[in-house]
């Protein structure tokens, strides 16, 4: 069992190409010869098979250390957290701390709609101070882009990658729980102008309040292709935030007396319709 050392602080630059590969420039007093990045994802699924990336770390100048994290690297859905380990009869793991991210490159990426699937990777400090990576793999995978939030319904425009919209395709509201509480509306016409895979749809607050809102509710919309087809979540990964719910801030409007819809997204950055009960007097 590896020992995760916090005495001595491993910091972390990192930057980002559009391809989505990753470099890690990493400082560290007298680092160990044949250290590696060593990035786990979290949770159980850290301790099996496919669960840890060792990286190599070369030596660019002195004191410092460089790892590259190639967009061709699986790296499965979820966080990893970030780790120096230096080698040894016991391997110890020195944490490693955020430093500089430059991460422009990732924002606004477009790929090609013709792919099976789309990543995302995106480096981030966490609450305690430590460097993690939130990978996304998503195929297919629908991107969500402007989202407007009007005063009767949401209005949502993306782009679909990896399946064609066709006959019958619709965004459904689904109520995590409650498979019988399903509204849906049709995808409207692509902008002519827009990107290949360009879709939009507007689905209004009023029918998905008109059951009972007894406490909040994060409507979790997917786009379904079409007629029969398996419903891909609505999702924004494209870019350069790993963590969209508390800044991506839409208004709320009333969808039903007593009830408040407004659109939101995830700490995944899934895009969901959120309802909650408010006050009569407000």
């Amino acid at each position: 069992m590896s020992s995760v050392s916090t005495s001595t602080a491993v910091r972390a630059d990192c930057a980002a190409d559009r391809a989505g590969t990753l470099t890690f420039d990493l400082t560290a007093p007298a680092p160990a010869p044949d250290s590696v990045l060593l990035l786990r994802r979290r949770g159980a699924a850290g301790r099996k098979p496919g669960g840890t990336v060792r990286i190599p770390l070369s030596r660019p100048a002195p004191g410092r250390l460089r790892g590259v994290l190639p967009a061709s690297t699986e790296l499965a859905e979820g966080r990893w957290d970030a780790y120096v380990e230096e080698p040894g009869d016991e391997p110890a793991e020195a944490v490693v701390e955020p430093g500089l991210r430059d991460l422009r490159a990732l924002v606004d990426r477009c790929p090609d709609t013709g792919t099976a699937s789309v990543s995302a990777r995106v480096p981030y400090p966490t609450l305690d101070g430590r460097l993690a990576v939130r990978s996304w793999v998503r195929a297919p995978h629908a991107e969500a882009g402007a989202v407007l939030a009007g005063p009767a319904g949401m209005t949502v425009r993306g782009v679909l990658y990896g399946v064609e919209a066709g006959e019958g395709a619709v965004v459904e509201a689904r109520l995590p729980g409650e498979p019988d509480r399903v509204h849906s509306v049709p995808l409207t016409a692509p902008d002519p102008d827009g990107p290949a895979g360009s879709f939009t749809f507007t689905l209004p607050y009023a029918p998905a309040a008109a059951g009972a809102v007894p406490e909040a509710q994060r409507w979790q919309l997917w786009l379904v292709p079409a007629t029969g087809a398996a419903g891909v979540r609505i999702s924004r990964i494209l870019d350069d935030v790993w963590s969209r719910d508390k800044s991506f801030v839409y208004p709320g409007h009333p969808a039903a007396p007593g009830v408040r819809a407004t659109p939101c997204y995830t700490t995944d950055n899934d895009l969901c319709l959120r309802l909650e009960p408010v006050p009569a007097d407000r």
